[in-house]
């Protein structure tokens, strides 16, 4: 995907086309928020949506890009590397550490968040009577509140049993809960504790793993009953920062706000990540690349089993490809991060 136009009509801003229900339209919307990129937010399939042609396929977010000159917009997909060619784009605010060695930190943290968190979020929201009720409720009825009631019952019925469907393919069924709901718990409390001494991951200015949280737990912390209710009870603070990050839009960072380093409370996440994402993104590779119907694997001292994804086999080969573009130096300065954690399995 090439970058998006670095001189945009003053009178043209972006489009983010998605949905509140989307943790990946609420992650970006938050990311240019922060950094005051001028954006229209479109709720997908309401009568604004439109004016740009679909690609083959749809996924939440789409960023629509004016082309200078007139002409077709430009769609482009995927928040991680939308947040990337938004740093080229405009200047200023950014999300991206300076370091280059914290940098990759970060971009393995939003890939756990985006990978791996959503399999809680997914799950909770299509396992338990209540969070299939709500979401089943409000989801389809996002795009035309005042639909009539009975074409709105028939969507929310084929939009709820299609969501179910999907369970197994994101990895959530009767064998892998037990992980998942105790990840979930766990990185409740880590992040309880974090925040209680900075108020983002890195120090004192957001970052692109912040907003990829911010992102899944605007679903789990702030919208489906079950995990809601236990966010409230385990991490008030956390609940409290999931309102905070979705517009920092006042927020002003300082120009040495990331901290050199990772502090203790930081690497506690990080040891999640080895626990939980590094050997799925193994064992999901290893099944990739024999052909085999299903990942079966043990996590967290616990069996695992679900259907190979080939998506996130993209990610494992795109952080191995940001590790090793990394100089002898900044090389060392993650390995050091990461050592004790579990991900310098990743590249071993």
């Amino acid at each position: 995907m090439s970058p998006p136009p670095n001189e945009l009509p003053s009178n043209e801003p972006l489009r983010l086309i998605g949905s509140p229900g989307s943790p990946y339209s609420r992650k970006l919307r938050a990311v240019l928020r922060y950094r005051r990129v001028p954006h229209l937010f479109v709720q997908r399939g309401s009568k604004d949506d439109r004016g740009y042609q679909e690609p083959k396929v749809v996924l939440l977010p789409m960023l629509v890009s004016p082309v200078a000159g007139g002409g077709e917009p430009e769609v482009a997909l995927d928040s991680t590397p939308l947040i990337r060619r938004l740093e080229a784009a405009f200047e200023g605010r950014s999300v991206i550490p300076t370091d280059p060695a914290l940098a990759f930190v970060d971009a393995l943290i939003e890939d756990f968040a985006d990978e791996w968190l959503t399999k809680a979020m997914f799950h909770y929201r299509w396992t338990y009577p209540p969070d299939i009720e709500k979401a089943a409720g409000i989801l389809p009825r996002w795009a035309r509140v005042d639909a009539p009631e009975e074409a709105m019952r028939e969507r929310s019925a084929m939009f709820r049993d299609r969501q179910i469907g999907r369970l197994e393919v994101v990895g959530s069924n009767p064998i892998t809960t037990p992980v998942i709901e105790a990840s979930y718990r766990r990185l409740l409390a880590v992040l309880e504790v974090h925040f209680a001494t900075r108020p983002f991951l890195f120090g004192g200015r957001p970052a692109a793993s912040d907003f990829a949280l911010y992102g899944q737990l605007t679903q789990l912390a702030a919208f489906d009953p079950t995990p809601a209710s236990i966010a409230l009870d385990l991490a008030p603070r956390v609940v409290a920062w999931v309102e905070v990050l979705d517009d920092l839009s006042g927020f002003e960072p300082g120009g040495d706000d990331w901290e050199p380093d990772v502090p203790s409370t930081l690497r506690a996440l990080l040891d999640e990540v080895g626990r939980l994402y590094v050997p799925f993104l193994l064992a999901n590779a290893v099944a990739l690349d024999s052909g085999a119907e299903w990942v079966d694997s043990e996590i967290d001292g616990r069996p695992w089993r679900q259907k190979p994804f080939r998506y996130q086999g993209k990610c494992l080969a795109w952080l191995r490809a940001h590790y090793a573009s990394l100089d002898t130096v900044r090389r060392v300065g993650v390995d050091r991060m990461l050592e004790g954690t579990g991900c310098r399995a990743l590249f071993c």
